[in-house]
């Protein structure tokens, strides 16, 4: 169990779901802004961006990914764009608390760090790239918040190494699976080992998810994820390398339904013998009775021919049917009324 801004996270608890934007702003700040008022909309508990500083992560030398920018000549050009001020990142932070969001960034390097430390971070989002970098994973513990680790492109010995690291500043941790795909096929989602991390390091386990689509998140919640990142857009026709691997706002508020429905399922089992009794009603108005499949005349000896079963099923049990035939009828009766005791002799 660990605390995200006084939200509690780990088994029992509903899953904690955060939207990241990643670089689906564009550099724009007003499209950053815009992005935490749709994000509010949808029952998200946390909006995520990434803090990038070009000249403190990157050189000339780094390649694109996918060669997609139609104004940036080198990659180091384009986290340059991607970059907000301090004061920027504070403005962000703020509109995300009025929004009643908890305001997350992933640093990608140490002055990064700082500039979010300044902020007040209420978790750090480990990116699958920098858990490799003890640097940061030293810088992130001086405030004292949960560590959120993902682990897209880690072992199981690297991820261990730095779990042993998080233990030992006495941090609080979380561990993501992750596949470092843009996007990621569903075959390579490896949803299984969300369950191998729990049975490994006894922690709050989250996915990360880079499909683009609704379905993997769903089949998250439905092993019980403690926390669920989603990329997201405003639209999937918006400009920019994460909008392939991201969910529309409706996506996402459905994931959230979603949740919160699991949540309740999970929270309220059912005892099938009580359910059975409390749908007495009910199963009278599905279920069928013993009738006669024409007008008979009352002495009429009943045979198993004579019989059927209709709707509703208040009256004679079909399984009563060995005890109602070689007997005659006391009355009367008609195929539009089920049979009754009082009409047999």
């Amino acid at each position: 169990m660990l605390l995200i801004d006084g939200c509690p996270v780990g088994r029992g608890e509903r899953t904690f779901i955060i939207a990241e934007v990643a670089q689906n702003h564009d550099g724009s700040l007003g499209t950053a802004h815009a992005y935490i008022d749709a994000v509010a909309e949808t029952g998200a508990e946390a909006i995520k961006f990434q803090t990038h500083i070009a000249s403190e992560e990157s050189t000339l030398d780094e390649p694109f990914r996918v060669k997609f920018s139609f104004q940036d000549s080198t990659r180091y050009d384009y986290w340059k764009r991607m970059e907000f001020t301090p004061e920027q990142w504070q403005g962000l932070a703020d509109h995300a608390k009025d929004a009643r969001l908890v305001f997350l960034s992933s640093p990608f390097s140490e002055k990064a760090v700082r500039v979010l430390s300044s902020i007040g971070m209420p978790a750090w989002k480990v990116g699958s790239g920098e858990v490799f970098n003890n640097d940061i994973l030293l810088a992130m513990a001086q405030n004292k918040a949960p560590i959120l680790l993902s682990t897209g492109m880690s072992t199981f010995e690297e991820i261990s190494s730095a779990v042993d690291i998080v233990k030992d500043l006495g941090l609080d941790f979380s561990v993501f699976q992750c596949t470092s795909m843009y996007p990621v096929p569903f075959t390579k989602v490896g949803l299984n080992v969300i369950q191998e991390l729990r049975n490994r390091y006894s922690c709050p386990i989250g996915y990360s998810d880079h499909t683009g689509s609704i379905y993997s998140g769903l089949a998250s919640l439905a092993q019980s994820v403690d926390l669920l990142e989603v990329h997201v857009t405003i639209d999937k026709r918006s400009f920019g390398p994460d909008v392939p691997v991201s969910l529309t706002m409706e996506q996402l508020r459905q994931l959230v339904e979603a949740r919160d429905a699991f949540k309740v399922m999970a929270d309220n089992p059912v005892e099938k013998d009580l359910m059975a009794k409390d749908l007495s009603e009910m199963r009278g108005m599905f279920s069928k009775s013993l009738c006669v499949r024409k007008p008979l005349q009352k002495g009429t000896v009943l045979e198993e021919s004579l019989l059927t079963v209709k709707k509703p099923g208040n009256g004679i049990e079909p399984s009563d049917m060995h005890k109602v035939t070689g007997r005659p009828l006391a009355k009367d009766v008609s195929p539009d009324r089920l049979l009754r005791w009082k009409d047999i002799i």
